[in-house]
């Protein structure tokens, strides 16, 4: 299982930013084009790692979480919740201060309550900076998190819990799959 995920991996185009070796990815990037075959082996992948007895939502961040929160919700009727870029001012924002390999950012909960279920599931995993903030501020809600799932894992980052990947990768001159999950 994977295969697509695996050779799309290994044969993505790669980019220099500053000492930073970033891979293009259809999963990480949506460039060039996000294939619907990708997506269900993900989504497919994704129903058997996770643990979803009795979660309430999906929890994903955005933007490159999304198209992956959105399939898993279709397969599993799970509603979906997306942390935003955008502050919307609503009753019960939680900002989270996020910071990763190569930015920093905001991005805002909404929709959440105290002992809501959640599984959060996301893109990639490299620093663990997006995951370990917003780890913080559900708890800060009292949010339970089941589950956490990343469609690729970059080296071995802590986010202070742990953790599921589809596939674990070490980069270079180009990505290498050394482990697969499913």
């Amino acid at each position: 299982m994977l295969e697509k995920l695996v050779t799309s991996l290994e044969t993505c185009p790669m980019v220099q930013r500053g000492e930073y070796n970033y891979f293009i990815h259809p999963i990480s990037d949506g460039v060039p084009i996000v294939e619907p075959d990708l997506l269900r082996e993900i989504g497919c992948a994704m129903v058997k790692m996770l643990d979803l007895e009795g979660v309430d939502m999906i929890v994903v961040a955005e933007a490159m979480g999304i198209h992956i929160g959105t399939v898993l919700s279709l397969m599993t009727d799970i509603p979906l919740n997306i942390v935003r870029k955008r502050e919307y001012k609503l009753p019960g924002e939680v900002a989270v201060h996020q910071t990763t390999g190569y930015s920093k950012g905001e991005l805002y909960l909404n929709g959440l309550s105290k002992g809501d279920r959640v599984v959060i599931i996301d893109d990639v995993v490299s620093t663990g900076g997006t995951t370990r903030a917003l780890l913080s501020a559900l708890g800060q809600i009292g949010v339970e998190v089941v589950d956490i799932c990343f469609v690729i894992q970059r080296g071995k980052p802590d986010i202070g819990r742990t953790y599921k990947s589809l596939t674990s990768i070490e980069v270079n001159d180009r990505v290498h799959v050394v482990d697969r999950y499913c």
